[in-house]
């Protein structure tokens, strides 16, 4: 056949899924496991049909964004406070970066950061 293969059509279709489901943030252990529930009619977890795991995927895509959201906030004010020294701005009160882990105290008021 030309050095190509045919493969079933069920196959193929299963591969979409595959990529489709990945791309969507499912890991291959969890397209695994959704589809033993879909192939086989069996669930390895109590909740492990497409809802609850889409579901489970939101609320961690929703936390990861609320992180992103944060980074790029902080991003922001510490390009509008024109912070260009790590060292100098981590004396300053109001300046964004949180050295400590934890959002800055402050906010951005007149005169930026200083450094």
């Amino acid at each position: 056949m030309g050095g190509h293969r045919l493969y079933p059509d069920q196959a193929v279709t299963v591969l979409r899924v595959i990529k489709a489901a990945q791309r969507l943030g499912f890991t291959l252990d969890e397209v695994a496991d959704l589809l033993a529930v879909t192939q086989f009619g069996t669930r390895r977890r109590a909740n492990s049909g497409l809802r609850a795991r889409a579901a489970e995927k939101l609320a961690e895509v929703d936390a990861k964004l609320a992180e992103l959201t944060a980074v790029r906030d902080t991003l922001r004010a510490t390009l509008a406070a024109g912070c260009d020294d790590l060292i100098a701005c981590g004396d300053m009160p109001t300046c964004p970066v949180p050295f400590d882990g934890n959002p800055a105290k402050s906010s951005i008021e007149g005169g930026g950061c200083g450094c």
